[in-house]
Formats: structure tokens, C-alpha cells, sequence
């Protein structure tokens, strides 16, 4: 496991400085610039003075070395459209609403999914798993910035039971949270149903049940577990997506995250932002799938690792 490891390890350093690479060069393609109109109405002292200070005056092989250390050492100096202000400073600034929010959508995701697919794989009423597939699929079908709207509109406006903007109180987060949830419960839902008629029909499950072993013992104890190997695979990439944020659903409840930022900084050319946000994006999307095979491996040895690496 520690080889595999140390594989994916290797393999992921590499495919974030390709990235890394690909973004420099992406910036400088990308017609625009940082500063928009302020240049023209700039004297040449204070122009020169500016293009110093981002290193801007350097050539396109000297930017990227410079880039490149600022990636290792974690330091990208201050924001191009924000002068004065460090980048990691309003990363630190706007990193924590969108991780708590993130957490939070995850773990509704995770409880609601694994319990509606559960009750859907085991239900004797067949208008029950009818019924929870139909809002499945229409949960997959309809973009999260509808529920949303939706929510604001009944919750929030008509009845007045939720608070809309922001991120104060606990309540904050019970819209926003649902509304990134919803796409993953359906996924989760269908999954975890899936899975669980299959593994249902193994032949362990089937001598445990002959055995006369309590339903609730059979699904806990031995099918769960199994089930749930999908749904691993599916949580990881999930959580990678869910704490970078949602531009969208940030805009909407008008929270300070780190999504919103990301794309204000690709619409004003903050290459300096836009660059440490895609380092911090591709460094904890890979650490999580790494993350991720480790915990299929241990839920299921079957799984090789060493055979997965190779």
C-alpha cells in the first residue's frame, strides 16, 4: 500500500505541474489584462513601476520560473485587481465559508442518498421505490440553481421560516446546503439501490438469510458494506467538488467562497489569483482520489492496490 502510495504520490505532483504549466500559458494566450483601462491613463514611470512589481517586465521563460517557485513555496504575492492584498490572504479569507459549506452539503448528501437507496432496494411497497427513483431522476435532471431559487422563494420569501443571504447562523446554511445535496442524493440514491439489489444476491447473503439471521443484521452487518464500495468511488470526487464551491450557489446566497472568486478572478485577468486557485483546486482533487482508492482498498481487500498502480 505504501509503494501504491508513493506511486499516485509521484504521478500526482506530475499532473499538477502540468497543470500548472498549462494555466501560465493559458493567462498569457488569453487576450486581456489585469489592469484593464488604468494603463492608458498611467504615465510610463508608474506603468514600468507596475509591471516590476508582478514581474511582468520579465520574459515569458523567466515569469514561469518565477511562477513556478511561487507554487512550490506557496507564496504568489499580492492580487493583481486588489493592491496591497496577498493572494493567501484572501484565500484564508474566503477558503473556510465554502469548506463549512461544502462539509455540510457533503454529509446530507452522503446520509439522505445511502438511506432513500436503502429503503428503495428493500421496500415492499413498490409505489415507494417508484416514487423515490422519480424524484431520483428528477434530481438529476434539474440544475441545482432551480432548487435553489425555488427554496429562496418558498422558504425564504413566502414563509419566511429561512434566512437567504449568507453565512451567519446555522439556519444559513440549510438552503444552499440542500440545494448542492440534491444532485448527489439522486446519485447516491440510485447507486446505493443498485448495488444493494446485486450484492443481495450473492451467496453469502443468501446462506446468511437461510440461517434465519434478522434482516436488519444481513443488511448492516454484511450487505452494506459492499454496497457502499460505489459510493466511496462516488464520494471522493464528490467532496473534491463540493468544498472548491459553487460560483453559482455562492452568487445566489450571496456567500463570500471561494467559488465566487474563482471566477472574479478569471473575469478581471488576476492571473496571481487564478493561478494559486488552480494549484489549491488540483492539489486537493488529487489528494482526495488518492485518498479515496485507499479507503476502497480498506473497505474491500479484494481490491489491489499494486495491481491498480501498475
Amino acid at each position: 500500500m505504501l509503494r501504491y502510495t508513493l506511486k499516485r504520490l509521484a504521478v500526482g505532483i506530475l499532473t499538477l505541474a502540468a497543470l500548472a504549466t498549462i494555466t501560465f500559458f493559458l493567462m498569457k494566450i488569453i487576450p486581456g489584462s489585469p489592469f484593464g483601462g488604468e494603463l492608458a491613463q498611467l504615465s510610463p514611470e508608474v506603468r514600468e513601476m507596475l509591471y516590476a512589481q508582478y514581474n511582468l517586465d520579465k520574459s515569458i521563460p523567466e515569469q514561469f520560473l518565477i511562477y513556478l517557485q511561487n507554487a512550490v513555496t506557496g507564496d504568489f504575492g499580492d492580487s493583481m485587481t486588489r493592491k496591497g492584498t496577498a493572494v493567501t490572504t484572501i484565500i484564508a479569507r474566503c477558503l473556510p465559508a465554502t469548506m463549512k459549506l461544502g462539509l455540510v452539503a457533503f454529509i446530507i448528501a452522503i446520509t439522505v442518498g445511502v438511506t432513500l437507496g436503502i429503503v428503495a432496494a428493500f421496500t415492499k411497497r413498490k409505489w415507494v421505490e417508484n416514487l423515490v427513483m422519480f424524484v431520483a431522476t428528477i434530481g438529476i435532471s434539474v440544475p441545482s440553481f432551480l432548487y435553489a431559487m425555488l427554496l429562496m422563494i418558498v422558504f425564504g420569501v413566502i414563509l419566511g421560516w429561512l434566512p437567504i443571504i449568507g453565512l451567519k447562523t446555522p439556519l444559513h446554511y440549510i438552503m444552499p446546503a440542500f440545494s448542492l445535496a440534491l444532485y448527489p442524493i439522486s446519485m447516491i440514491t440510485r447507486l446505493v439501490r443498485s448495488s444493494m439489489k446485486e450484492v443481495m444476491k450473492q451467496d453469502y447473503i443468501v446462506l446468511a438469510r437461510s440461517k434465519g439471521t434478522p434482516m436488519i443484521k444481513v443488511i448492516l452487518g454484511h450487505a452494506l458494506k459492499n454496497c457502499l464500495i460505489p459510493v466511496v468511488t462516488y464520494a471522493g470526487p464528490l467532496l473534491a467538488f463540493l468544498i472548491t464551491g459553487s460560483f453559482v450557489i455562492e452568487s445566489l446566497f450571496s456567500i463570500p467562497g471561494i467559488g465566487s472568486e474563482f471566477v472574479n478572478s478569471v473575469t478581471n485577468r488576476d492571473y496571481t489569483m487564478i493561478m494559486a486557485l488552480t494549484i489549491l483546486f488540483g492539489s486537493f482533487i488529487i489528494i482526495v482520489n488518492i485518498l479515496t482508492d485507499l479507503l476502497v482498498a480498506f473497505i474491500d481487500p479484494r481490491v489491489k492496490l499494486e495491481k491498480k498502480a501498475s
